[in-house]
Order: structure tokens, then sequence, then C-alpha cells
């Protein structure tokens, strides 16, 4: 995938709605896709985060694994949706783990490189912190929504 048709992806998408076009070609030069087969592992809760990612086709788990036991699946993601924003905010680790439930593709971005942007061009910051708060609302709110709802002991009102 070129960095044009890169960049062409990304001013499709309704998460980058609105997004300055130059900020979209740095974010394109930034981005690289990756193929991940069903029940590999993108990342696992701990490790160093400094990427996030566009999937663009399959299915992607969001997981928390549990003490004992499978672990608990707290999203599905399909093409379109953003995966990760641990990058942006430190320690820097993962607090979830994310694996393809069927064979995906992505588009994986630097996330290094763009946290480095936004430190330089705070206007870029804003822009994508304003994005990616939303994404953490509605990623935590359906987090506590699933664990309610599975933990939820009998006699527990």
């Amino acid at each position: 995938m070129t960095d044009a048709t890169v960049v062409n992806a990304l001013s499709q998408e309704s998460f980058f709605a609105g997004l300055d076009p130059a900020y979209i070609r740095f974010l394109g030069e930034h981005a690289r896709e990756r193929a991940y087969p069903r029940g590999e592992v993108l990342f696992r809760e701990g490790e160093r985060a400094s990427t996030f990612y566009l999937v663009q086709g399959g299915e992607v788990l969001v997981e928390i694994p549990a003490i004992a036991g499978p672990s608990l699946e707290l999203q599905r993601l399909q093409q379109g949706q953003i995966l990760g924003w641990s990058w942006m905010i430190a320690p820097y680790r993962w607090t979830f783990m994310a694996r393809a439930e069927a064979d995906a593709t992505v588009l994986e971005f630097d996330g290094e490189a763009i946290l480095a942007r936004c430190e330089d061009d705070p206007a870029f910051g804003y822009a994508l912190l304003k994005r990616f708060t939303v994404l953490m609302t509605e990623r935590l709110e359906s987090a506590r929504r699933t664990m309610m709802d599975e933990w939820n002991p009998p006699g527990f009102a």
C-alpha cells in the first residue's frame, strides 16, 4: 500500500474526518499495512505500547485476561474501527489484550513518531487527543458494562 493509498483510505474514515489534510498525510506516512492470521495476538496487557491500529478487514477481539480461565471478551472490532490509545499515555503500556478473531488486516501506526509530532505541534496533538478521548470513553464504558454483566455474582443487587 503506497502512502497515497493510505492517505486516501484515512481520508475516508470517520475517525479522521475533519483533520487537516497535512495531518492525514503525516499519519499516512507513519502507517503500514499488517496482516494477522486468526488467533495471532496483536499485543498483550502490560507490554510496551508504541502503536495504534485501524482495522481494515477481518475481526479483532479486545480482551482482558482472567486470573483463572478464559479471557473476558470486551469488544469485537471490525473494518473502520481504531484500536489502541496506550501509545499516547504514560506509562505507555497496554491495558488490555488484542488478537485476531478472524484473519485481519490493519494499518499499524508508529505511535512514537506521532507522539513526538503531538509534542512539537500542539494543534495536531489536540486534534488527535479529542478523537482518542471519545474512543477511550466508549471503550472504557463498554468494558465496564461487560465486566458488570460477566462478573455479577448471584444475589448481587
